[in-house]
């Protein structure tokens, strides 16, 4: 067992040790990536003389996910340079996409949204193989006036960059290093340490003889070290092995990191290769020296042989009944509060801080309770291997409380991280509601660039079966009344009156659609101005002016829209395209970071709490080991080893169970008041997986140490035989 444990320690800690090396590696190359191809802006003297590519950085995004650059360039000066990662000029309608771009927006016809693909973005000019990134000529040009901009070259050798033309979304979207550092280390560097201890001192009663024999025959400290370090040799070695395997495998080929889709590019991870692969060497070290401390640290005497007075567990059954009450706390004591106010939060973390505290004592009382339950039963049963654990159960209730605290307090910290993540996002949420509410039957049309009449009305007519209205502000006057404007149609079709000339409207609307649409835009009266106009003055008026105004389109059948079409059509009549989505959709977009992150701290999570799952069970598998020989006369007096099984159930098993199934609620329950604030990103897949984690092992463990207990009952022999 101590021969596993080490094994595992050793292989945790060195993946640990690595991916911090590799987030660091990824951070660090993709800035060195980012620099190469920001560009650079002339100065005085150059706008004369240099070489210059007209340069304008825009923003688009597939449906449901995060947003991504699309840079409209235009060679402007002489041999006007190209960003990295293309090698030709793409023609006037032509576009070149990142490969995972067009794999990504493949459903949605990527490849001629933004006119004829000619290409593929070179792995040079991408900031790692992932990233979604499109270059894209304007058919009719792009010209030196602003809002464009004018660049001589790209990166540093170029000159003076301008962080401002930087392509690509990832800086601002991206959480910062430390946030991924700090993630790695509290789930996989801190469980994997918890693990190494447990695993150094398993067995340490037989070493403790051990080392005491060694001690009497004469034997030096250099000794002991010598010989702990021959026991520990073999499984660390072996753990770094298996380490050193997967982390060359990631950095000789790229991998897509489960349940993220995360790609960990290899290019990035070699610049730091000889760092990645001595994480497993420090790992093999590191868990040698603690064998060796271990061994050579001075054990406090035995007790001695006088009666204990109140156990030492006498104070867990009053922590266990400050549980529920902490729980009640955390969960119903911020509503009695005004929102946004530092009492609310306040008493939230105290609430969540004291079930932290109590909960392990919660569970090992209830495991007590239910030991004197099982002792009963067994008795009237006749069940020797409940009857054991029973009697164990109650009478050692610390123990359990030991056993579990790590997995509860794991469970609630990664909800509470988790929920965190869609607190930042009460838009989000907010846009996630009027997109079920009306789907894509209406969506917003933002053109941009110099959009003429003409190109309006093409618009129009290039979407068959819909109808177009404008929403803008009244006389201009942004936050004020709205003034709806339509063809009797359209009005008709959104449930309006369809006067000769203009009317007005108090109240909200009767049809959604229209109400979502005035809910997403800037007013303050509640009056609503609908005024009948024709296509013609409808294509005059939505001709981008700064107004403020919002074109939408809705089928009167109340059908929804293909966003993608009309992206698609926006890009073949105006000059840059437009942004199509529903009323808020931007704001699904934006939140899409925080989403992204919540998925990587439920990876970490998962990972981190598989380990102290593992660790507590190593604990309590060598704890009820240790009382195994004491055990093996029942195999005797009952005719049997299923009192081994039995045993090991209630001793390994069932504490383990309880602490995943009973933290997962429990913790889930203290982040509701968090994720009712903001999107939950804690769904019921991710509450079953962390249980089902927890189950796993505490299964796994279970018929290991029923195994082990059975080979040693086997063993045994009556004294003299």
């Amino acid at each position: 067992m101590r021969f596993v444990a080490l094994l595992l320690a050793t292989m945790v800690l060195a993946l640990g040790l690595g991916s911090l090396v590799a987030v660091h590696a990824v951070y660090a190359g993709k800035e060195e990536r980012r620099a190469a191809r920001t560009p650079v802006a002339p100065d005085g003297a150059q706008k004369r003389a240099a070489d210059a590519t007209a340069w304008l950085v825009g923003s688009d995004s597939l449906d449901s996910e995060r947003r991504f650059s699309v840079v409209y360039l235009a060679p402007h000066k002489g041999d006007a340079p190209l960003p990295p990662g293309l090698d030709d000029w793409p023609e006037p309608g032509q576009a070149v996409l990142s490969p995972a771009l067009r794999k990504a927006g493949a459903g949605e016809d990527i490849d001629r949204r933004y006119g004829r693909l000619v290409g593929t973005i070179g792995e040079e000019g991408l900031d790692e193989p992932s990233e979604w990134l499109a270059y894209v000529r304007p058919r009719d040009g792009l010209s030196a006036e602003r809002p464009n901009a004018v660049v001589t070259g790209f990166g540093p050798a170029a000159g003076q960059v301008s962080a401002s033309l930087e392509p690509g979304s990832g800086r601002a979207d991206e959480k910062p290093e430390w946030m991924f550092q700090a993630a790695v280390i509290g789930m996989l560097v801190v469980p994997a340490a918890a693990l190494l201890f447990v695993a150094v001192r398993t067995g340490a009663h037989t070493r403790d003889r051990r080392t005491a024999l060694v001690a009497a025959l004469g034997g030096r400290r250099l000794d002991r070290a010598l010989i702990a370090v021959g026991e520990a040799v073999s499984p660390a070695a072996l753990g770094a092995v298996i380490a050193t395997a997967t982390v060359a495998t990631a950095v000789l080929h790229d991998i897509r990191v489960p349940y993220t889709a995360y790609v960990l590019s290899s290019s990035h991870l070699r610049h730091f290769g000889w760092a990645v692969v001595l994480a497993p060497l420090a790992a093999f070290l590191v868990i040698l020296a603690a064998a060796v401390l271990v061994d050579l640290t001075p054990r406090r005497n035995a007790p001695g042989n006088r009666p204990r007075g109140a156990s030492r567990d006498s104070w867990l059954p009053r922590l266990a009944v400050l549980c529920p009450i902490a729980i009640i706390l955390a969960v119903r004591g911020p509503g009695l509060f005004a929102a946004d106010t530092v009492l609310r939060t306040l008493t939230s973390w105290v609430g969540i801080a004291i079930t932290v505290l109590t909960l392990p004592a919660a569970i090992a009382a209830i495991t007590a309770k239910a030991g004197n339950v099982l002792t009963s039963w067994a008795r009237s049963h006749g069940l020797p291997g409940t009857l054991v654990a029973g009697r164990r159960t109650s009478a050692y209730p610390g123990g359990t409380a030991r056993l579990v605290a790590g997995i509860s307090i794991a469970l609630i910290v990664l909800m509470q991280a988790i929920a965190w993540q869609g607190l930042f996002g009460a838009q989000t949420m907010e846009a996630r509601k009027t997109l079920d509410r009306v789907g894509r039957s209406l969506v917003t049309v933002g053109p941009r660039g110099d959009v003429s009449p003409s190109a309006m009305a093409e618009f129009f007519a290039g979407a068959p079966a819909t109808e177009a209205v404008l929403l803008t502000p009244a006389d201009g006057d942004k936050g004020r009344s709205l003034t709806l404007y339509g063809d009797c149609a359209a009005l008709t079709a959104l449930h309006v009156p369809c006067p000769a000339d203009q009317t007005r409207v108090d109240g909200l609307p009767a049809d959604p659609r229209l109400r979502e649409l005035i809910r997403w835009t800037p007013h303050m009266d509640p009056t609503l101005v609908i005024r009948r106009t024709d296509d013609r003055r409808l294509a005059e008026l939505a001709a981008p002016d700064g107004t403020g105004a919002t074109l939408a389109v809705l089928r009167p059948d109340g059908k929804p829209l293909s966003v993608p079409a009309l992206k698609q059509l926006s890009h073949e009549v105006f000059p840059r395209g437009a942004a199509v989505g529903a009323p808020g959709e931007s704001e699904l977009t934006a939140g899409v970071p925080n989403r992204d992150q919540g998925r990587w701290s439920a990876l970490f999570g998962m990972v981190g709490i598989a380990v102290l799952a593992a660790t507590a069970g190593l604990s309590a598998m060598a704890e009820f080991l240790r009382q195994g020989r004491a055990l093996a006369p029942l195999s005797v007096l009952t005719g049997g080893l299923r009192v081994f099984r039995t045993s090991a159930a209630w001793s390994v098993l069932a504490p383990l169970a309880l602490a995943g199934i009973a933290g997962t609620a429990v913790a889930a329950g203290l982040a509701a008041p968090v994720s009712a604030s903001g999107e939950s990103y804690i769904t019921g897949g991710l509450l079953v997986s962390t249980a089902g984690v927890v189950l796993v092992v505490s299964v796994l463990l279970w018929v290991w140490a029923s195994q082990v207990a059975v080979r040693q009952a086997r063993t045994w022999r009556p004294s003299g035989e």
